[in-house]
């Protein structure tokens, strides 16, 4: 009788474990299939080139193909309404941007940008420049910008990459904040932003280092400041906007991964693992940081900080500017 109660314990305890092996084993086994990284942004862009880089780190310290899949329109908000309506499995990730903590104030969004996801890690990190064309306008550093545009409002045109991107924010920030005005000129894109600046049709422009500073090299354009507290490591003889009399302005160019909602822990635990490590690559660095950006990585939890702080930030740009979708 002894001998059959131990053997039927052994069973039940047994039958109880093998849920908890599968689990295991399948939590173990991931990624076993391929990941994709859904980029709601053209090909050829920053944002596209970032969501390579991940796509190269998860690849090698994962072991499976990684795809980006191109999704662009209406500011970033189609792809991610796709990407965060996918399963929760780990399998489907979104690249963001700046613009997604903007989106929020500007359109009628059918997902929750915060409850709605979840924060994987942040990529990169780094500033944005504001450039002038030197035939259009003759201040030589930001303070004589500023106080020309107080005393002509509305005269000095800027680019943006469109209505209510993160770069038209920035810039209607940054004359918000100094206490004057500037009459905005929408392109689609940058690149026509940047051929518009180069070519004399606008007076200004604030964008990545990674498009704007190969013309101030050749002479083309004039590099006024950068938008992070700092000066870059990579242009140190640019000023920040915070020592050029504004000293609480500080918008940093980011990018990162996020997924949808409800991804299991050791499944969000070993992708930022994997990115966290391949940030860190003195490789990467090297490759990165010439151009102005430089690797993030960080913890879920801090990545999702950056996100729930900047929305609310970016919402009063909106409101206070009377921006609006377009």
């Amino acid at each position: 009788m002894a001998l059959n109660r131990r053997a039927f314990s052994t069973t039940v305890l047994a039958s109880m474990a093998l849920p908890a092996m599968r689990t295991g084993h399948a939590e173990e086994a991931f990624p076993g299939k391929p990941i994709r990284i859904v980029c709601p942004f053209a090909p050829g862009g920053g944002s596209d080139f970032i969501a390579r880089v991940a796509a190269n780190i998860l690849n090698q310290r994962l072991g499976q193909p990684v795809i980006v899949d191109n999704r662009p329109g209406a500011g970033g908000t189609l792809g991610t309404e796709y990407a965060l309506h996918t399963p929760a499995d780990g399998y489907t990730l979104l690249l963001i941007a700046g613009s997604y903590t903007v989106n929020p104030a500007l359109y009628k969004l059918r997902f929750d940008p915060v409850a709605d996801m979840t924060p994987v890690i942040q990529l990169s990190k780094g500033a944005y420049v504001l450039c002038v064309n030197p035939q259009r306008v003759k201040a030589q550093n930001l303070q004589e910008l500023l106080a020309y545009a107080r005393q002509n409002p509305g005269k000095l045109t800027f680019a943006s990459a469109g209505n209510g991107s993160h770069l038209h924010i920035a810039t209607e920030y940054l004359f918000g904040m100094a206490g004057a005005k500037a009459t905005h000129i929408p392109y689609r894109g940058t690149g026509p932003a940047v051929t518009d600046l180069v070519a004399g049709n606008v007076d200004l422009f604030i964008a990545g280092t990674e498009a704007l500073m190969q013309h101030v090299q050749s002479g083309r354009l004039r590099a006024l400041a950068v938008t992070t507290a700092r000066r870059l490591a990579a242009y140190p003889q640019i000023p920040s906007v915070a020592e050029s009399g504004l000293p609480d302005y500080d918008v940093v160019a980011w990018h990162g991964l996020i997924a949808p909602r409800g991804v299991p822990p050791q499944m969000l635990a070993r992708l930022n693992g994997a990115l966290d490590a391949g940030l860190k690559t003195p490789e990467l660095a090297a490759k990165l940081e010439p151009t102005g950006v430089s690797p993030a990585g960080g913890s879920p939890g801090a990545f999702g900080a950056l996100i729930r702080a900047e929305i609310p930030r970016y919402a009063k740009v909106v409101t206070d500017n009377d921006i609006r979708a377009q």
